[in-house]
């Protein structure tokens, strides 16, 4: 019904077609506040884009974004999501190498002389 009103609508500007579909507000000083928002968002889920799918998120926080800043005191913290996904624990030692626009840490291996490479930050 909405996707027909909106072809129906074509022929008007974007705010207009919103607000004859019923995607607006009015404020206490009778000003019309048109909200394209949950129209543009209505008018994808008509179409069955789906903008925010249930079961994406396991409702424990945000998610990892893959990037790290350094904080006002220089240091730079990877979040558990990113130690958990590699299986760390607690204890485990990592060399530490500076490329030019990278930090390479390359985990030390206790029990041999072997290693793993982990590339965790680059710069852009």
């Amino acid at each position: 019904l909405l996707l027909f009103e909106v072809k129906e609508l074509s022929h008007l500007p974007r705010r207009e077609t919103a607000k004859r579909c019923g995607y607006y507000t009015t404020t206490k000083n009778d000003l019309t506040r048109v909200n394209l928002t949950d129209f543009y968002d209505a008018v994808l889920a008509a179409k069955g884009v789906p903008l925010d799918p249930e079961g994406t998120k396991d409702g424990r926080g945000r998610e990892p974004t893959y990037r790290v800043s350094v904080h006002k005191n220089g240091q730079i913290v990877i979040g558990s999501t990113y130690t958990q996904a590699m299986g760390l624990r607690s204890g485990d030692e990592f060399e530490i190498k500076l490329g030019y626009k990278h930090i390479h840490l390359k985990q030390v291996d206790a029990e041999s002389d072997q290693s793993s490479e982990e590339k965790v930050a680059a710069a852009s």
